[in-house]
């Protein structure tokens, strides 16, 4: 039913998108060079505020007393550097893991001279307690105060202290109220531990943005010049991830979703320390703090950074996004042409098609009930807690109440896949057939239904995402064969092809429970809280039900194609004489002759 030879075909359009690919790789931008000395930073008066405020305020979990106490506090450090004026409080509702809580951001600005904007960020709130080197990067945000008051800049500096830091509600309100044009954001995460986790400098978002080479490189010259430590690096599959599934705990990914250049500065990673994590002395922050500051120089007195961009860096040089969704979209070809000539074929042989499309749409809905138990829970509030961003394992406990609502979901999309699988079950060809021959004609009319609807979901998922459509082009070429009734593949064979194809999204999601230390009942959690709290738009939930009701798809009629092709070949019901090769043998036919 397939034909190899236009699949061979359409690898021609993706040799080009390769050539293309490889031309399209560029020099990383180098750092920004800073005039501003950063000896002016005293890491002990940062370690001795984190001490007095662990000391004095150890609970400080988002919109309570402690966090409220410890925003006053940070509040009158700014006013005492820049005076009443340019100091703010924006107090807003925000979604946290304890629930909806009354929030407050404290906001310092220090006018330049120029437009644009550099803006530091810290948060204050933490779930355990003390929580000491959670601590550093609002002790080191009222040390910069310090630092800056006196300094003629060319730039506008903001200092902002936000809470809601798991789930970045803080973030995304102030993301939401930054006015101007703003050059970069710097969010300083933990600047004491003792223990030091790659990658330093974390350039992910929520989006489809990573921050600007320059940016990053900036940063990460001014820690090995004051700190001797290297940024760290994330391997090109890990970058991968990110940009397919942009998924980030921390609080610079607000910002990068918006296209403002963004990163953050934290010895923990992407991940917050634990609550007893142990911490360096002063020397350290010290040294960190002076990076810092050198970047803030550095950005002041240089030319404006890019833009956030899609990109990957490969052996040092960045691979832009676009040439990357073009290479993607090229590697689509040979499977929609194959698609398009196997539909043309299904029809000729007297197939309905719009049946087996509904079959394999069905397949999805399961998956879809699914989604839709877990936002009906929330709206009826039996999920109390809806974070707007990703949070850590733990930060919202996985109670008996979460559980149920993850069995329900579960119990649902096991009921309605049985549902759908007796439908499909009692759908008959036609016109009566032999059991082989049926079973073909079946199988047929689903490949080219199914091979349709997986090449439509996997170019709507390339529109707004083509690092995520990546993660299907295997899929799509594997189950291409291992649905074909003309292949005489056995059966295991035909599933290993199935579930090979799904592999990249396997390994995507693995590599998230590996690094945030996830298992797996605390993942399936953590997809259900993206989900209550919009995390993951209702309309990508529904296009990746869409890719399962296929996986069901691909797995129904593996084992059908199996099963028509270990079948005999029908019988010949129309013979001539033995030497007679057919019409035309001899010569022209009255059908042949120009009229």
């Amino acid at each position: 039913m397939l034909d190899p030879r236009i699949y061979r075909t359409g690898f021609v359009v993706a040799a080009l998108a390769l050539v293309v690919l490889a031309f399209s790789l560029q020099n990383q931008q180098g750092p920004l060079g800073s005039t501003l000395a950063p000896e002016a930073f005293n890491g002990q008066n940062v370690y001795s505020a984190m001490t007095t405020i662990a000391r004095r305020d150890p609970d400080r979990r988002p919109g309570s007393d402690g966090d409220y106490a410890l925003a006053s506090q940070v509040d009158q450090s700014f006013i005492q550097a820049f005076g009443k004026p340019a100091v703010s409080i924006d107090t807003f509702t925000g979604r946290t893991v304890d629930g909806s809580r009354t929030l407050e951001n404290v906001v310092a600005v220090r006018p330049g001279m120029e437009s644009g904007s550099v803006v530091i960020v810290a948060h204050r709130d933490a779930l355990g307690s003390p929580a000491l080197a959670s601590l550093s990067g609002t002790a080191t945000l009222l040390e910069l105060a310090r630092d800056l008051q006196g300094e003629t800049l060319n730039h506008t500096v903001v200092l902002a202290s936000t809470s809601g830091s798991q789930g970045t509600s803080g973030a995304i309100q102030l993301a939401s109220t930054l006015s101007g044009p703003v050059d970069a954001v710097i969010v300083l995460g933990d600047l004491a531990s003792a223990q030091v986790h790659q990658p330093i400098v974390v350039p992910w978002s929520t989006g489809q943005w990573v921050a600007p080479p320059r940016l990053r490189n900036t940063l990460a010259a001014a820690l090995g010049a004051q700190a001797s430590l290297g940024a760290g690096t994330t391997g090109v599959a890990g970058q991968f991830a990110h940009l397919a599934f942009p998924f980030t705990l921390s609080e610079q990914a607000p910002f990068g979703a918006r296209g403002v250049p963004a990163v953050l500065l934290s010895l923990s990673g992407d991940q917050e320390p634990a609550a007893n994590a142990p911490v360096a002395g002063p020397a350290q922050i010290t040294a960190l703090g002076r990076a810092v500051l050198q970047t803030i120089s550095a950005l002041d007195s240089g030319p404006t950074v890019a833009l956030p961009s899609a990109y990957l860096l490969f052996d040092g040089k960045v691979v832009p996004g676009w040439a990357i969704a073009l290479f993607v979209l090229a590697l689509l070809v040979p499977v929609v042409l194959t698609t398009v000539d196997g539909l043309a074929r299904a029809r000729r042989r007297g197939h309905v098609i719009w049946r087996s499309l509904v079959l394999v749409l069905a397949a999805a809905a399961p998956f879809a009930l699914g989604v839709l138990v877990v936002i009906a829970a929330r709206l009826l509030g039996i999920i109390v807690a809806d974070p707007p961003g990703p949070v850590a394992a733990g930060a919202v406990p996985l109670d008996g109440t979460g559980i149920a609502v993850l069995a329900v979901a579960a119990c649902v999309v096991i009921g309605a896949l049985a549902g759908v699988g007796a439908i499909a079950a009692r759908v008959r060809p036609a016109r009566p057939e032999p059991a082989a021959r049926a079973r073909t004609r079946s199988s047929d009319g689903a490949v080219a239904a199914l091979l349709l609807v997986m090449c439509v979901v996997t170019i709507v998922i390339w529109i707004s995402n083509p690092f995520a459509a990546a993660l299907l082009v295997p899929a799509l070429h594997l189950w291409l064969w291992a649905v074909n009734p003309d292949l005489r593949l056995r059966v295991p064979v035909r599933l290993l092809l199935v579930m090979i194809g799904l592999a990249p999204v396997v390994l995507v999601v693995l590599y998230y429970a590996g690094t945030l230390g996830f298992d797996p009942l605390q993942a399936a959690w953590a997809a259900a809280l993206l989900v209550a709290g919009h995390g993951v738009s209702l309309v990508a939930a529904l296009e990746w039900s869409v890719v399962l009701g296929c996986l069901v798809s691909a797995t129904t009629i593996a084992l059908l194609a199996a099963r028509g092709s270990r079948a005999e070949p029908a019988p010949i019901t129309v013979r001539g004489p033995i030497t007679y090769a057919g019409p035309g043998s001899l010569g022209g036919t009255k059908s042949a002759l120009r009229r």
